[in-house]
């Protein structure tokens, strides 16, 4: 385990903030009726997992973000596995960083949910341990777009649990003409949206938004590209944005609160269900390029019941399971077919949850690299000047 000093790395400075994949509801422990799983050829269930005698155990503590899985699947499994699920809930990845490292394998979780580009200084900090492929089988159900990545070659710390994009969602009756670029959200925010703009509260996704309109590499380490994005972004972006805000846009779009969001796609979907106008607002996947980003399912060191934590993780990967999940969350999480799926159960806006593969062909992944605290250091920025 690595010491403190060296865990600066994954969290660069304590005001880092905080990011919320979905809005943030608090631990709980799940209980309530169940939800019968019919048989799927494709996938296998939690009893038929590599684990010793199908022995489970009776517990399972898993910490993830707020509200990012479907109850009813939750119950299902407890039911079904005779496990008893405690899910706690994180609204940012240095959040959970520092409860795993304060505690040095004895944080009381089995499985975490970190986003991607955070596992190589995870995995090399001794916070996550390698995983059993042999009790994962519904592995294979999983399409290959979404394996392998970068991060974690060969998945040997971690399988997707949801993926996602960043882009901007609109009121079309306060914004006229149609948006389809990051220049065009400047544009707007500085002008008929401003004062009625909100953006996330990520440095990285911040900062991306001026790299996109520039065209630069949405991972600069570059100083004079960083200069460039600080620039414009306090002493132009800042003053006209009302919020710094992950969660806004499950709430601005149904209030019409904000002419104009960044947001994350799923989360855009949510609020635009919520909306009794839903036509009226209009998410762009912006050009030339975007955030991917993947959460994933991995098992912390030091976790106590392992057995319990790849069944339940072998259940998710179950395609009917899946598709509950897509459902729920709004974000697809990387088994085959389900867009198909989907479409035939009829599911709401699935344009969001499945983007083209034009836009999946230009999206960027986010890299934490050495210009992260200059990152950190424009946002902060940002809001004070936005706040004077």
């Amino acid at each position: 385990m690595a010491q403190a000093s060296h865990l600066k790395v994954l969290a660069p400075t304590a005001a880092v903030p905080k990011i919320s994949r979905r809005a943030l509801l608090g631990g709980f422990a799940v209980v309530g009726a169940s939800l019968a799983l019919t048989g799927c050829g494709r996938g296998k269930s939690f009893a038929e997992s590599a684990v010793p005698n199908g022995v489970l155990g009776k517990q399972l503590n898993v910490y993830s973000w707020g509200d990012y899985e479907d109850p009813d699947d939750i119950s299902a499994f407890q039911d079904k596995s005779g496990v008893r699920v405690q899910l706690d809930s994180f609204s940012s990845n240095e959040e959970l960083i520092a409860k795993l490292a304060a505690t040095r394998g004895t944080s009381g979780y089995d499985i975490v949910v970190p986003t991607g580009l955070y596992i190589p200084q995870m995995a090399a900090n001794g916070l996550l341990q390698k995983l059993d492929h042999g009790k994962l089988p519904n592995m294979a159900n999983l399409d290959p777009t979404y394996t392998n990545q970068v991060w974690d070659r060969g998945n040997q710390y971690s399988v997707p649990k949801a993926w996602g994009t960043t882009g901007y969602v609109y009121d079309t009756k306060v914004i006229k003409g149609e948006l389809t670029s990051w220049q065009d959200f400047l544009t707007a925010a500085t002008t008929t949206a401003s004062g009625k703009t909100a953006v996330l509260e990520d440095s990285w996704e911040v900062v991306a938004i001026y790299l996109g309109a520039k065209g630069i590499d949405m991972n600069t380490e570059d100083p004079k590209a960083l200069d460039a994005a600080e620039d414009y972004l306090v002493n132009t972006l800042a003053k006209n944005i009302r919020a710094f805000n992950s969660n806004v846009v499950t709430s601005g779009i149904p209030q019409g609160t904000f002419a104009l969001m960044q947001s994350f796609n799923g989360d855009a979907r949510q609020g635009m269900l919520s909306a009794s106008d839903p036509e009226r607002w209009k998410f762009v996947f912006p050009t030339p390029t975007a955030n991917l980003w993947m959460d994933n399912w991995a098992l912390a060191t030091g976790a106590q019941h392992p057995d319990a934590a790849y069944a339940f993780i072998n259940n998710m990967m179950t395609p009917e399971v899946a598709l509950h999940e897509v459902d729920y969350i709004g974000y697809h999480t990387g088994v085959k077919g389900l867009k198909e799926a989907a479409l035939a159960e009829e599911m709401e806006l699935p344009d969001l949850v499945f983007p083209p593969q034009k836009v999946l062909d230009r999206l960027t992944a986010g890299v934490l690299n050495n210009g992260q605290e200059r990152r950190v250091q424009i946002l902060n920025k940002m809001e004070s000047r936005a706040g004077a």
